[in-house]
Order: C-alpha cells, then sequence, then structure tokens
C-alpha cells in the first residue's frame, strides 16, 4: 500500500456480558489470538493490540504477536489507539490508523482492506464498513447500528448519520454498520480531542462524535459481516464458526 498502516486492536479485560472476553478460548487460543492472526492476514500493514492486561500482552506475544500496554482509564477504544500509536509509532510514519475490534474471531481478512479504500479520496477524514440488511429482526434491532449514507459510487456511500433505529424512512435499502475504522492520523488525533457530542450520547454512538463536527466518514459496502462475541451464547457460536 502506497501509505504505511498500522492495525491497532484494541482489547480489554472489562467486558460486562463476558468478563474476561479477550482471552475466552476457541479451539485452545485466546480469542484475541485469532483476531490478531486474522489482521495479519489482510497484509495491510503491522498490527498490533493495545491493551491494559498483562495476561492479554503474554497471551498476544507468546503467539508470536505484538502487543503494548495502554492506561486503564480510556472511555473508548479510540483514546486506547491513539495512546498505543503514540507509542509504537513516534516518528510517526504510518500515516493510516486502523482501529479492529477484538471480539472479531471470524473477520474475515479483505476487510481489513475494503475499510482501508475510502481513505484513497482525499476528502475522507475517516473509513468504515456495512453491509446491506436483508433480515427484518436485523432491521428492527436496536442493537444494530444502520448507517445512513448518501452513494457517491459503486459499493460506497458519505455517511450523513448512524444510527439505532430504522432508518431512513420508506423503500430502499438499509445497512448494517460494521465498527471497524480507518483513520488518517491527523483524523485520529482530532477526533479523540473532540469533547462528547449531544448525539453521540444520545445514541451511544461514538461515530457521531466526528459527523457532528462536521468530519467526512466514507463507508464502503461489503457482503459479509464479522461476528462479534458479546455473549456466551456469541462465543459458542464462533467456536463452531472457526474450524479446530
Amino acid at each position: 500500500m502506497a501509505q504505511e498502516t498500522l492495525i491497532l486492536i484494541p482489547a480489554r479485560m472489562q467486558a460486562t456480558r463476558l468478563p474476561g472476553k479477550p482471552l475466552a478460548d476457541i479451539h485452545g487460543k485466546p480469542m484475541i489470538v485469532h483476531v490478531w492472526r486474522r489482521a495479519v492476514e489482510a497484509n495491510a500493514g503491522r498490527v498490533i493490540v493495545a491493551t491494559d492486561s498483562a495476561e492479554i500482552l503474554q497471551a498476544v506475544k507468546a503467539a508470536g504477536g505484538e502487543a503494548v500496554m495502554t492506561r486503564a482509564d480510556h472511555a473508548s477504544g479510540s483514546d486506547r489507539i491513539h495512546e498505543a500509536v503514540t507509542k509504537v509509532d513516534p516518528a510517526r510514519k504510518a500515516e493510516i490508523i486502523v482501529n479492529l475490534q477484538g471480539d472479531l474471531p471470524t473477520l474475515d481478512p479483505r476487510l481489513v482492506l475494503d475499510c482501508v479504500a475510502p481513505l484513497a479520496s482525499g476528502e475522507t477524514d475517516i473509513a468504515t464498513l456495512a453491509a446491506l440488511i436483508s433480515d427484518d429482526e436485523e432491521r428492527l434491532n436496536p442493537n444494530v447500528v444502520k448507517v445512513v449514507g448518501t452513494p457517491i459510487g459503486e459499493n460506497r456511500l458519505r455517511a450523513l448519520y448512524f444510527t439505532r433505529a430504522t432508518a431512513p424512512h420508506g423503500e430502499g435499502p438499509h445497512f448494517h454498520h460494521i465498527g471497524i475504522y480507518a483513520y488518517r492520523r491527523d483524523s485520529l488525533e482530532r477526533f479523540v480531542g473532540l469533547p462528547p457530542a449531544v448525539l453521540e450520547k444520545r445514541e451511544k454512538l461514538e461515530q457521531l462524535r466526528a459527523l457532528e463536527a462536521q468530519m467526512r466518514i466514507d463507508v464502503a459496502i461489503v457482503d459479509t459481516v464479522p461476528l462479534g462475541v458479546d455473549t456466551p451464547a456469541d462465543l459458542e457460536r464462533a467456536r463452531r464458526l472457526i474450524a479446530p
């Protein structure tokens, strides 16, 4: 890739619904190791786990990966990866920073490259992913975040809003937002320096902070949604989906 990319995977132990989630066992390996390996397979750049846990750090290093310790009091994964970037790349060689969630053990590696692609447009601050919703239950589920955007090309949207509601109203497609982000480095720095915004706090969606600050988010439409592991049932599903 023309611009140097860093892929950061934030991982913390304190998960409400699945305590110790990053170290949950999937066929003899911690979940965070599965995510790290998928990210490496993308061959998109250096991959580093950013964590507040010595156990997670050691698990990643034991698997041959790279990890860095960060503070325990970060409010979000974006803040954690920002600290990690300043530690691992003080020379500022990396121009693109990918924030890859640590609970996506079934991730298709190509999604990392799909997420970075919209940053080829010099006007884009942040890039992310979405997939077409075909299931009514998913369309109505407030845990499924929808992106409302205007088409700007084939399989590409410029985001206008993100919501837990079913939107937009009327006939037409709805899109399931996938929480993987690629930032220009200066855009990440600007983003983490912004105060929480009104709509962000109302919807509990951090990306609305960027939109309220008039930052541009472009969305690549993909054909697969990686399984996010939030509950014991999700974990069992991941174990079934991943071959031992």
